[in-house]
């Protein structure tokens, strides 16, 4: 069962500031906001014989570096349309993948989750899984397992929205974050100065 994280760089922002920004290029701590969760995949990636990295990006800039750091990186055009154009995108790339395997999400505006949490998350891969996702209390985040099984689920899913529902729908391991803030989200240029 191989573990196939799709790292999903195409957001809008459009909570960010003015329409024409990439809030994912932005600096956080001294280097652009999407590589902070890019760096901590590949070295993840390298240790693990069981997982793939692709970058799902409508961004040209971030697939060339995706291409730079030896990383498979895919356009996704439709992005600008909602997340459920960014997941089919990230989906009709995994068409050739047996249903046996699990897709992973990991959105590129989320940049303090830990190596730690997710391995717990990776290693809650077992044939009666259907959907995983890290979470601190009751309150639920990112990155989303779901087994590929649920191809078809994904596949179907519309506009902004991603597979919180199936979740819901198919029953959702909770993994529980060290901290709050490994949920925290970029989604205004103040949130990139809050400190953890």
């Amino acid at each position: 069962m191989h573990k196939h994280i799709c790292y999903l760089a195409s957001g809008a922002g459009r909570r960010f500031g003015e329409s024409e920004e990439n809030k994912l290029l932005y600096p956080l701590a001294g280097k652009a906001l999407y590589l902070h969760g890019l760096e901590r995949l590949t070295e993840i990636v390298a240790k693990r014989e069981d997982c793939t990295l692709t970058v799902i990006s409508r961004y040209d800039e971030i697939r060339r570096q995706a291409a730079k750091m030896g990383i498979d990186a895919i356009d996704s055009p439709e992005s600008e349309k909602g997340l459920s154009y960014t997941i089919r995108a990230a989906m009709e790339h995994l068409q050739a993948v047996p249903d046996s395997d699990f897709v992973v999400f990991v959105v590129a505006d989320q940049p303090y989750w830990t190596e730690a949490s997710f391995l717990r998350l990776l290693d809650t891969a077992t044939p009666d899984t259907q959907t995983a996702r890290l979470c601190y209390g009751i309150r639920q985040g990112n990155p989303v397992l779901f087994s590929l099984r649920l191809r078809n689920a994904l596949l179907a899913l519309e506009g902004d929205h991603g597979g919180r529902a199936l979740c819901e729908t198919y029953g959702c391991k909770q993994i529980q974050a060290s901290n709050p803030q490994e949920l925290w989200d970029i989604d205004t240029k103040q949130d990139l100065t809050k400190s953890i």
